[in-house]
This record gives C-alpha cells, sequence and structure tokens, in this order.
C-alpha cells in the first residue's frame, strides 16, 4: 500500500475539507482537534492515543493528558473524520468523511499500512440481515488483514 503522493498537500486538504465539514455541520474544530486530526493524518499508519499523547508533548506546550485526547478523537470520529482501527487499537484518518459510511479497510500485517476501501455497498446486505433478526446496528467496521502489494512485491 505504497502511496505516490504529496502527503504535505494530502494533509492540507484533509485539513480544510475538515474545517468546511465542521463549519457546516456547527461543529467546533478547535486548535486542539485540529492538532490531533493532523497528527492521525501525519502517517498512512494507524496512531495510538498514547503515541499522539507524546507527539503534542513533544511541541514543547503545555502537557496534554489522554483523556483531553481521547475527547479530541471520539469529536473527529462523530464527525467522521477519523475512523478507530479496533483490532490495532489505534486510528486513521478518513479517505471521504463528507459521506456517512461504514469503513472498510485493509490492514497489511507486515508493514501495518491500513488502506480504506469505502464501497458504500459492501455491507448494506450485512445491516439487512440485521435488521431482519431484528437486531439495530449502530455502527459497523470491516477490517481485512493480509499483506499489501508492496509488502508481497519486497517478499518475491
Amino acid at each position: 500500500m505504497m502511496h505516490d503522493h504529496d502527503h504535505d498537500h494530502c494533509v492540507a486538504e484533509a485539513l480544510t475539507r475538515a474545517e468546511a465539514i465542521c463549519a457546516d455541520r456547527g461543529a467546533r474544530l478547535t486548535e486542539l482537534r485540529r492538532q490531533v486530526f493532523e497528527l492521525v493524518l501525519g502517517s498512512h499508519r494507524p496512531v495510538g492515543a498514547y503515541d499522539l499523547v507524546a507527539r503534542l508533548g513533544e511541541s514543547g506546550g503545555k502537557p496534554v493528558a489522554p483523556q483531553t485526547v481521547y475527547r479530541a478523537l471520539d469529536f473527529l470520529i462523530e464527525q467522521g473524520l477519523v475512523h478507530r482501527i479496533a483490532s490495532l487499537n489505534a486510528f486513521v484518518g478518513c479517505s471521504h468523511p463528507q459521506v456517512a459510511h461504514a469503513g472498510q479497510f485493509m490492514i497489511c500485517n507486515r508493514c501495518q499500512e491500513v488502506a480504506e476501501l469505502g464501497d458504500p455497498t459492501a455491507v448494506a446486505g450485512l445491516i439487512d440481515r440485521a435488521a431482519a433478526q431484528g437486531f439495530t446496528v449502530q455502527s459497523v467496521a470491516v477490517e481485512l488483514t493480509g499483506v499489501c502489494a508492496a509488502c508481497r512485491g519486497r517478499a518475491a
């Protein structure tokens, strides 16, 4: 899952899009929430909350408590800007936050990179089957683990 693009430009676009999404929804993207979001976007690999706490502390400012970072992450998840990768207990930026969707992720067991598939119809059948059994689905995240093409290529 190699990424051939201008990552700084990618992050800047995502931040601009996040500001617009929050403004449209009447939600505040505070400075701390923005910093947490920017750190999550800073890598294509999932980032743990305590890694974010440490990175925020490296900036030389006032130390940030883990609970504060978790609250910022909760906000970012609520706004659809960030996804939680449950199997890794870590977070990644959403590739298309303007549309409500169930996350589907490919997670490489070797390099730990994560890519979002973003197929809006991928889980519809599961949700329909759950509803037929009287179950109300509140959230969905599908995690596919395996080996990405880049890692397979390096092994060959």
